[in-house]
């Protein structure tokens, strides 16, 4: 992954476009029908998916002076799919021109070329082999709950804590020994650093890109966690360390995320978590970050 202050996203196409109709007759061991279906939409332009406002917004940092964000598809579609994909991001105004079509090949392998800084799919399976691989990823829900961000300009997302900014080196005490012991743990060990997540250097090049006010894009941002009082100093004095900043933190102390996050309307939220995904993803646009000691648990069981 590239280290320059430069983002680079790559998205899937059936994250960045609804695709959900198509998806319907999608056969793996047989993909004709829904191949046949796309061709047959061609001239069709696709609605927005659930990564679509977060993209268009990302690519509103760009001006006449200055590329600084690139989205780039890559996408287990067909070719003949992908005219339809490039025709739906002209229609909708997005300023996409690279992009990838693995006519159902593992797409995780491109994403070393392509420099990316961050993988976003609707498809579990590449998710968790970028994810392998040690590129920054998510699984975007296509829920059609999800209520449409405003199209305010402002760029919101949200993240939570260990496991997503953080790594799961807190999450593990927290599970191996219960919460009070994590409390008095993180106590203990505030002024400790908590290594980071695979989020991280997204998060921090998107602090960068704010702070050189090159664009006229405002950035927001949130930390959402479940650690509350006293666990919270540790994760604030991590963020100071690495001199990047959240606009809003979040201490919620395991209440249910979602309602906080319906008030702060983020353009995507991450987290680890499974439940807190699912929970989320009914109002807003979510990414799962399969990584860390709940995903392994997840794994084994099932």
């Amino acid at each position: 992954m590239t280290s320059s202050t430069k983002i680079t996203i790559a998205v899937s196409a059936r994250a960045l476009f609804d695709f959900e109709d198509e998806n319907q007759v999608f056969r793996e061991d047989d993909p004709s029908a829904y191949c046949a279906l796309q061709a047959a939409r061609l001239d069709i332009p696709a609605s927005p998916g659930v990564a679509f406002p977060l993209v268009r917004k990302l690519l509103a940092f760009n001006n006449g002076e200055s590329n600084d964000v690139e989205v780039a598809i890559l996408s287990r579609n067909d070719p003949v799919t992908g005219l339809r994909v490039f025709a739906s991001a002209h229609h909708h105004g997005l300023a996409i021109s690279r992009a990838i079509f693995t006519g159902g090949a593992k797409p995780h392998r491109y994403l070393a070329p392509l420099e990316a800084s961050l993988f976003l799919s609707a498809h579990g399976p590449d998710v968790k082999d970028a994810m392998i691989a040690g590129f920054p990823a998510a699984l975007v829900y296509p829920a059609p709950g999800v209520r449409a961000t405003q199209d305010d300009g402002e760029l919101r997302i949200a993240f939570d804590g260990d496991s997503v900014l953080f790594s799961d080196e807190a999450e593990r005490v927290s599970i191996q020994r219960q919460l009070q012991e994590f409390n008095a743990h993180e106590a203990r060990h505030a002024r400790s650093p908590l290594p980071p997540g695979p989020p991280k250097p997204f998060f921090s090049a998107l602090c960068a890109l704010r702070g050189q006010r090159r664009s006229r894009v405002p950035v927001r941002t949130a930390l959402v966690t479940a650690r509350s009082a006293p666990a919270h100093e540790r994760a604030i004095r991590r963020l100071m360390a690495w001199r990047v900043a959240v606009d809003e933190a979040m201490f919620l102390g395991g209440t249910d995320k979602a309602c906080f996050l319906a008030e702060f309307m983020p353009d995507i939220f991450f987290d680890d978590h499974v439940r807190n995904c699912e929970s989320a993803s009914q109002l807003v646009a979510t990414g799962h970050v399969p990584y860390g000691i709940n995903n392994e648990y997840r794994t084994i069981l099932h």
